[in-house]
């Protein structure tokens, strides 16, 4: 019941009132990208996977510059991660439009994270179970390391989670997200600015 009701109206809600109380702080945020982002713009969208492998966008707040080479390719992440960006990532600060992709219904609060859309061919048969449910801002396998484990220990706590989804566990997963954000724990894998890509191995 839980799973199928009452998550769902308790993530519009949460995300609702959150949206309403920090309205003034995202403006202020949106204001301070505009100028440190230079010229790259403000929001992030980007094509997801959500439940049932429905495709959405989810809107994240802009961290990199546009910056390019001498060719017109894009810098490497850790060269067009701005400082305003480094620190909106170790805080997550650049999640929190996902609470509109809540409101919209993309997303929950709590649930395995939204992934490429390329990944999906090289998913195994249990590892497409993590679409089951509706992704989420953050999950179970963020209170086990985020962006510092491998991506086959993130998809199994992923499928433990659509099988152990309760009010409980996500009260859980909430209380801990809160903690590893104060601490900025596992943001980045150790050997990357971002997390590396999925290759269907690692």
């Amino acid at each position: 019941m839980y799973t199928y009701f009452f998550k769902r109206f308790i993530d519009f809600c949460i995300a609702l009132i959150a949206l309403l109380c920090i309205g003034w702080f995202l403006v202020f945020i949106a204001i301070w990208l505009h100028f440190a982002n230079r010229g790259a713009g403000v929001f992030f969208f980007q094509e997801r996977v959500g439940k049932d492998e429905k495709i959405f966008k989810i809107i994240k707040f802009k961290t990199m510059t546009n910056e390019r080479d001498a060719n017109g390719n894009l810098l490497p992440d850790a060269q067009r991660l701005t400082k305003v960006g480094k620190f909106m990532r170790s805080t997550s600060i650049d999640e929190l439009p996902q609470l509109i992709n809540v409101l919209k219904g993309d997303m929950a609060l709590i649930g395995p994270r939204p992934l490429l859309i390329k990944y999906l061919s090289l998913y195994s048969e249990e590892q497409h179970r993590r679409h089951e449910v509706r992704p989420g801002i953050s999950g179970w396998a963020q209170c086990h390391g985020r962006n510092a484990i491998s991506w086959t220990e993130k998809f199994k706590l992923d499928v433990w989670y659509v099988d152990h989804c309760t009010l409980w566990t996500d009260i859980k997963i909430l209380w801990v997200t809160i903690l590893k954000v104060i601490k900025r724990a596992d943001i980045n894998s150790g050997t990357t600015t971002t997390m590396e890509a999925f290759n269907g191995n690692n």
